[in-house]
C-alpha cells in the first residue's frame, strides 16, 4: 500500500481510489510517467442537453375563470426550478386551448384555436373574459388583478429558430442562454400571469387532446406561425389542465352532437341541446358499484353506441392518435439521447393524492350527472364563491395518455394553490436534464494536487457539417479557478471570439471553495471522477442535433482508480 509515489520504488507510480487515503504501486507509462496526450478519437458524446419545450393546453370553458387565476399567479414556482442554478434550462412555453371546435359551439360564439399558440395579454383578449351572455364576469378575478405588467413590458422581441434564421416575433415565450424574447427587466413568471389566462368563451365540449394533436402538427408545418417551436433535441413537456373530460371527436361522426343526428350519448334525449355528458358517455366504460367505481376506461364506440367497434368507426378519436404521435416524437429524440423521455402531466379532475374517483350521482347530484355523465372527482370550497363549489369530472383518456408517458403525473385542480404540482411537474423536466458524466475513468496528470487533474480535448459536431469544431476550456484564475461571468452568472468565455466553452468539474467532496468545478450529486454516485459542464455565449445557443463529445486520457487500471465505476 502507498500514500503518495514517494512510497513506491522509483519505477512505480502510486495510484489511490476516489476518495481512498491509500493506494497501490503500479508501473507509469513510458517517460517514467509522462502522460500520453489524449487520443485521436473514440471520443464520448457528452449529454449537455438543457432545451426543453413546453406545451400548456389550457381548457378555456365557462367554468374555468378561478382555475386560470390560479395557474397563473402560481407560475412562478414552475419558473424557479426550470431558471434555478444548476438546471438553468434553455426553455420554450407555448400555450393553446382546448377549443378545437365543435357543432354545438358553432363559429361566431366561440373562436376556436384549433392548436394555435397563442401569445397575447389577457387584457387585449378582455371580452374573452365573460361567459353566458355576461351571466359569469371573471375579467377582474383572471385577468386585471394579476396581470400588471404593461405593453411595452410584454413586447414580445424577434428571435430566430433552428429553421428560421430571420428574427421575428415567435408565439411563444422562452429563454434560451439566459436571453428572453420579453424584455430583460420583464419576469418570466410575471409575464404568464398576463399571457396564461385564456378567458371562458371557450367551446364547452373540451378537445384537450386534439388541441395538443394540432399543436404539435402545427408547430411542423412550415406554412404555420409556430413553426419551429419544437426543437429536435429539446425535451419535450406537455401540460393539460382542466375540469373536464376529453371531447376530442371525430369530425366524420359530428351527428352525435346535432340537434337532428343521433341522441345515443346524450343525457336526456329530449333536451334541446347536448351536454357535456355526451363527451363521457361517447368514451368511456365503467364498472362494478356505481357508488364507486371499480374502473373507468377509454373505450371506442360507433354512433349507435356499440363498445369495441374499429378505430376507424369511433366517434371520439382513438387515443392511439395522440399516443402515437407522442410516442414518434420521442423516437426521434431518443435517436439524438437514448434516455431522453416525453414528459405528459395533467392538472385535473383527481383528488389532493393525483388519485381519480368515479362514481355515478344521479341521486345525490342528478344536475351534475346530466351535465356531465359522471360525479365530481374532486370537489373543494371556492375561495372566490363560497356558494360554488369547485368540482371538476374525472379524467379517463387524459388519464390514460399521462399514464402512457409519465406514471403519476396528475394533480388536483380542486386545490387552491398549485404550487406544489406545478413544482412537481417542473422537478419531472429537471430530471430529465442529464449531467454531462465522462462515463470513463480519466488520468490525474498531476497527482500531487487534490483534485484530478484531466487532459482532454472537446470537439463540438453541428448537423450537416463535416468539419467539427475545437471547444476551447473555459477562463480559470491564476489560482486555478474557473472565472465566472458577473453578468451571465456563467463561464467566462476564453477569447472575445469564443461562443461556447467547456469546464472540468471534478471536484466530488467540495474540497475547493469554488462551486463552479462542483460535480453532481449523479455522477459522484456513479464514480466518475470528471463530469463536464458547456457554457455558451448568450444569444449564441446550439443549432438544433449539435453534437459534443470529449476524449480524455484514461487510466490502465479503471478498477483500481475508479472502482464500481458506473454502478
Amino acid at each position: 500500500m502507498c500514500t503518495s509515489s514517494a512510497d513506491c520504488s522509483v519505477d512505480l507510480v502510486c495510484v489511490h481510489a476516489r476518495g481512498a487515503t491509500s493506494g497501490i504501486c503500479i508501473e507509469p507509462d513510458e517517460d517514467h510517467g509522462a502522460l500520453p496526450p489524449p487520443p485521436s478519437g473514440g471520443g464520448l458524446a457528452l449529454t449537455v442537453n438543457r432545451d426543453v419545450d413546453i406545451l400548456f393546453v389550457i381548457d378555456n370553458s365557462g367554468s374555468m375563470g378561478e382555475e386560470q387565476a390560479i395557474l397563473a399567479d402560481n407560475f412562478g414556482s414552475f419558473i424557479a426550478v426550470l431558471e434555478a442554478e444548476g438546471v438553468e434550462a434553455n426553455y420554450r412555453i407555448g400555450i393553446t386551448t382546448s377549443d378545437s371546435g365543435n357543432p354545438s359551439c358553432p363559429s361566431g360564439v366561440t373562436t376556436p384555436e384549433a392548436g394555435q399558440l397563442v401569445l397575447s395579454s389577457c387584457k387585449d383578449r378582455i371580452g374573452e373574459f365573460t361567459f353566458n351572455n355576461g351571466e359569469i364576469d371573471v375579467t377582474d378575478l383572471a385577468c386585471n388583478d394579476i396581470c400588471t405588467l404593461s405593453a411595452a413590458e410584454l413586447e414580445i422581441l424577434p428571435t430566430t429558430t433552428d429553421v428560421d434564421s430571420n428574427a421575428v416575433p415567435r408565439p411563444w415565450l422562452e429563454n434560451i442562454e439566459g436571453r428572453k424574447n420579453i424584455p430583460e427587466a420583464t419576469d418570466v413568471g410575471e409575464a404568464f400571469k398576463c399571457f396564461g389566462p385564456q378567458g371562458i368563451n371557450g367551446c364547452g365540449f373540451e378537445s384537450q387532446l386534439e388541441s395538443m394533436y394540432l399543436a404539435l402538427t402545427r408547430a411542423q408545418d412550415s406554412n404555420e406561425a409556430s413553426y419551429g417551436f419544437l426543437r429536435a433535441n429539446a425535451i419535450l413537456a406537455v401540460v393539460v389542465v382542466t375540469d373536464e373530460a376529453d371531447c376530442s371527436y371525430n369530425k366524420s361522426y359530428s351527428e352525435i352532437f346535432e340537434q337532428d343526428g343521433n341522441r345515443v350519448f346524450w343525457s336526456d334525449p329530449n333536451a334541446s341541446f347536448p351536454s357535456s355528458a355526451v363527451c363521457w358517455n361517447a368514451g368511456v366504460t365503467c364498472t362494478g358499484d356505481p357508488n364507486n367505481y371499480d374502473s373507468c376506461n377509454p373505450v371506442n364506440k360507433d354512433v349507435d353506441g356499440n363498445e369495441d367497434v374499429s378505430e376507424a368507426n369511433a366517434v371520439l378519436h382513438p387515443l392511439s392518435r395522440y399516443v402515437g404521435l407522442l410516442d414518434g416524437l420521442e423516437q426521434e429524440k431518443q435517436q439524438l439521447n437514448a434516455d431522453q423521455e416525453v414528459i405528459v402531466a395533467l392538472i385535473g379532475g383527481v383528488s389532493s393524492d393525483g388519485a381519480p374517483f368515479y362514481a355515478d350521482v344521479s341521486t345525490t347530484d342528478p344536475a351534475f350527472q346530466s351535465d356531465f355523465g359522471i360525479g365530481p372527482g374532486c370537489e373543494a370550497p371556492n375561495p372566490f364563491d363560497p356558494d360554488q363549489p369547485v368540482q371538476a369530472v374525472p379524467p379517463v383518456r387524459l388519464r390514460d395518455v399521462v399514464e402512457d408517458f409519465t406514471p403519476g403525473n396528475m394533480f388536483s385542480i380542486c386545490n387552491d394553490d398549485y404550487s406544489d404540482a406545478l413544482v412537481a411537474i417542473a422537478a419531472k423536466i429537471r430530471d430529465e436534464i442529464q449531467p454531462a458524466c465522462y462515463t470513463k475513468c480519466v488520468r490525474d496528470t498531476d497527482p500531487a494536487t487534490e483534485l484530478v487533474d484531466p487532459v482532454c480535448t472537446v470537439q463540438e459536431d453541428p448537423p450537416g457539417n463535416d468539419n467539427t469544431i475545437l471547444v476551447e476550456e473555459c477562463e480559470r484564475d491564476g489560482g486555478g479557478a474557473y472565472v465566472i461571468n458577473p453578468t451571465t452568472n456563467d463561464y467566462t468565455m476564453p477569447a472575445a471570439d469564443a461562443n461556447i466553452c467547456y469546464a472540468l468539474l471534478t471536484d466530488a467532496t467540495m474540497l475547493t471553495p469554488s462551486t463552479a468545478d462542483d460535480m453532481s450529486d449523479s455522477c459522484a454516485e456513479h464514480n466518475f471522477n470528471l463530469e463536464f459542464e458547456i457554457a455558451r455565449r448568450p444569444g449564441f445557443p446550439a443549432v438544433g442535433g449539435t453534437s459534443i463529445s470529449a476524449t480524455c486520457s484514461l487510466v490502465d487500471f479503471p478498477e483500481v482508480t475508479c472502482p464500481g465505476i458506473g454502478g
